[in-house]
């Protein structure tokens, strides 16, 4: 399964922006998904995450009530609304996809795609 993100881009603080994922050749059905963020010097971390039957959806402390993580219909896009960013947001950007749960670490997903980067000024 190959992964595109788009959608990144320089931003004020306070400002909003969609990131989106596209699937290459198939929808992402029965994957599940997630966005997972690095800044420079940090570890990568999970961002976002949602199961493939749409039922659930996770979210890390830092990003809960500013992101939301949904699909198209067609199962084929993914999507991270992200609202009132902070210059703390800043940071590459993945989307990912998972034969297993959503909520399993980075190491566990099985496709990943090149990133897109963010980047929030003060």
């Amino acid at each position: 399964v190959l992964l595109l993100e788009s959608g990144g881009g320089l931003v004020q603080a306070g400002d909003s922006l969609r990131l989106s994922c596209a699937a290459s050749g198939r929808s992402f059905n029965p994957l599940s998904m997630g966005w997972f963020r690095q800044a420079p010097g940090k570890e990568r971390e999970k961002v976002a995450a949602i199961t493939w039957n749409l039922r659930n959806t996770y979210y890390a402390r830092a990003v809960k009530g500013r992101f939301t993580i949904s699909k198209d219909n067609a199962n084929t896009t993914l999507y991270l609304q992200m609202n009132r960013l902070k210059p703390e947001d800043t940071a590459v950007y993945y989307c990912a996809a998972t034969w297993g749960s959503p909520t399993e670490p980075g190491q566990a997903y099985d496709y990943w795609g090149q990133g897109t980067q963010v980047t929030v000024s003060s």
